[in-house]
């Protein structure tokens, strides 16, 4: 089973309301066994919501408001979220495929936290608990058919 970022697969549950619907992870999605997932709104942030990035240690949208709390906790949840589904349908969590630069889901390179496009180093919340446990991820930028 694959853990996917729901706006992905066209889920209108990104900040500003939309998505991020990308062609080759919805034809994956269609031949792998998948759970969608959206770490913000799994902890009841709305859609559409300020943007949020992380800055330091934590997680801010861009009216200041401090959502550390809120984004730890919808990734927690997700990730249980996963677990079970792999649990019930007795497979194991193979990988995922997560949104590239988000506070939630991104690897590798996030958001500065200063709301001006610029990159660094880190990952978001959901995307650092799957390292502790060793899941391959890789976000829709990384088509694995393209290499």
């Amino acid at each position: 089973m694959y853990i996917i970022s729901a706006c992905l697969l066209g889920e209108n549950c990104k900040y500003n309301g939309g998505n991020n619907r990308c062609q080759w992870v919805v034809d994956f999605a269609r031949t792998h066994s998948h759970i969608p997932v959206c770490p913000e709104t799994q902890a009841g942030l709305p859609a559409p919501r300020p943007p949020a990035e992380i800055r330091g240690s934590k997680v801010v949208d861009s009216e200041g408001k401090d959502l550390t709390e809120a984004f730890d906790r919808g990734a927690r949840a997700c990730y249980e979220l996963a677990k079970k589904a792999a649990a019930d349908a007795g497979e194991p969590i193979e990988g995922a495929i997560l949104k590239a630069k988000s506070p939630s889901c991104g690897k590798g390179r996030i958001y500065d936290g200063t709301f001006s496009d610029r990159l660094t180093k880190g990952d978001g919340y959901l995307a650092r608990l799957l390292k502790k446990d060793q899941i391959d991820i890789i976000t829709e930028k990384e088509n694995p058919e393209n290499d």
